[in-house]
């Protein structure tokens, strides 16, 4: 996005063509500044610089906008998940760990596309391209299980999609409470990735996962 500000009080414009991102940025930094339900569609427009009218050339209304930047959210969700596993190298275990840490460290570095993505009451069916980029970014989650289950015996290995679910909401709630990066962030005696770490390594020791690691 190319914004251009002659002082810190002026109005930013932005090139032509760019309106849409210029809008989800200025929703991104109200949603940071005022929570997902704190602002208006005009707001947004004001933020961003541009009349009222101007979001309707691409948006329907604010819940439209909203899931537009929950998309961009899940799109930089799924590509760090996907880094942090890394195809399971340099081996199941440790890249599990380390998608934990890339989940953690999402919710610390983009608590507004955090706050988009799960607490905006965005519903993923009201758009086709958001719950494609949510069941993308899932996806990276359900390999990692399934490359884990695959190391329990064949009668006794557990469902990868339960699994990737239970960890889902392990993962999500440490972040939730502990490892946001605004003021929904709770204290703890602890890191949020010494958390995760524990509680992960009890789960897998109760599927028998990792029995003598």
């Amino acid at each position: 996005m190319a914004w251009t500000r002659q002082d810190p009080g002026a109005r930013r414009s932005y090139h032509h063509g760019n309106l849409r991102e210029a809008l989800i940025e200025a929703a991104r930094n109200l949603i940071a500044l005022k929570g997902p339900a704190g602002f208006t569609f005009a707001d947004a427009a004001r933020s961003a610089g541009v009349s009222s009218a101007a979001p309707y050339r691409h948006y329907r209304d604010r819940d439209a906008l909203m899931a537009d930047v929950a998309r961009h959210g899940f799109e930089l969700f799924e590509g760090q998940l996907e880094k942090a596993w890394d195809s399971g190298k340099p081996e199941p275990f440790r890249a599990f760990e380390n998608l934990g840490r890339a989940y953690l460290n999402f919710a610390r570095n983009e608590p507004a596309f955090y706050s988009a993505m799960f607490e905006a009451a965005v519903p993923l069916d009201s758009d086709a391209e958001l719950r494609q980029a949510s069941e993308r970014a899932f996806a990276v989650l359900r390999r990692a299980a399934e490359a884990l289950s695959a190391h329990a015996p064949a009668a006794s290995r557990p469902p990868a999609l339960m699994m990737s679910l239970h960890i889902w909401a392990l993962s999500h709630g440490i972040a939730s409470l502990f490892a946001r990066g605004d003021a929904g962030r709770r204290s703890l005696p602890m890191t949020p990735e010494d958390l995760l770490e524990a509680a992960v390594l009890v789960y897998l020791r109760g599927l028998g996962l990792i029995e003598g690691r």
